[in-house]
């Protein structure tokens, strides 16, 4: 069984800062890409920052130069530290981590629960 399990959403102020985290636990034989996605009512959810295990960190247009993905593969973690937030950054996050299980033949993406950030004065 694998779970991912977020942390670090909340209410901040536009301009303010929060840094969201997601570690993975269980039984877990290699993770490859981890990322953050994010889902605001009535919208689908969208991509905002993906790190492969290997290769070019990928961001979406909206976030560049505000929000920055890092990973911890010693603690099978990922973080998204999201600096000069506004409003429309408010949403459901979502992390992603495509894992392979042990006893699996292949990998599967796993989904954390989410985490609510709102940006409002």
């Amino acid at each position: 069984q694998v779970q991912l399990v977020e942390s670090g959403g909340g209410l901040v102020q536009p301009g303010g800062s929060l840094r969201l985290s997601c570690a993975a636990s269980g039984s877990i034989l290699s993770i490859n890409a981890m990322g953050w996605y994010r889902q605001a009512p009535g919208k689908e959810r969208e991509l905002v920052a993906d790190m492969p295990s290997g290769g070019s960190t990928t961001y979406a247009d909206p976030v560049k130069g505000r929000f920055t993905i890092s990973r911890d593969n010693a603690k099978s973690a990922v973080y998204l530290q999201m600096n000069s937030l506004k409003p429309e950054d408010t949403a459901v996050y979502y992390c992603k981590a495509l894992i392979r299980a042990w006893r699996t033949y292949s990998a599967t993406n796993y989904w954390g629960q989410g985490t609510q950030v709102t940006v409002s004065s």
